[in-house]
């Protein structure tokens, strides 16, 4: 079993910064593969951003290549999600989620955390 707790989510302007942070407890939190997922109003849910257990293999979706940074710390269970040069259409509730392999898709995530609001304006 794990419990996924995110924060760090909040306002900004276009061109912000933020850094999601997911807390993680359970006992076998390094062994899970990662994701970070965002849902805006109206779409479909996204994954944004995925790494293993190692944090040696990373994945990003197009939309946020060069943007986005995950990163994970297993012995504190935490994994980040560092947002640089946000942008309007990065308005969604950002989610971490643990599953068994580093995928771009929600099927393979067991355990969701609550989601935390990210909103940039123009």
């Amino acid at each position: 079993q794990l419990q996924l707790v995110e924060s760090g989510g909040g306002s900004v302007q276009d061109g912000g910064s933020l850094r999601l942070s997911c807390a993680a407890s359970g006992s076998t939190f390094s062994s899970w593969a990662m994701g970070w997922f965002r849902q805006a109003p109206g779409k479909e849910r996204e994954c944004v951003a995925t790494i293993n257990w190692g944090g040696d293999m990373i994945f990003y979706d197009d939309s946020v290549k060069g943007r986005f940074t995950i990163s994970r710390d297993n012995a504190k269970k935490m994994v980040y999600l560092q947002m640089n040069n946000l942008k309007p259409e990065d308005t969604a509730i950002y989610v971490c989620a643990a599953g068994a392999m580093p995928v771009l898709v929600d099927h393979m995530y067991k355990y969701w955390g609550q989601g935390t609001q990210v909103t940039v304006s123009a």
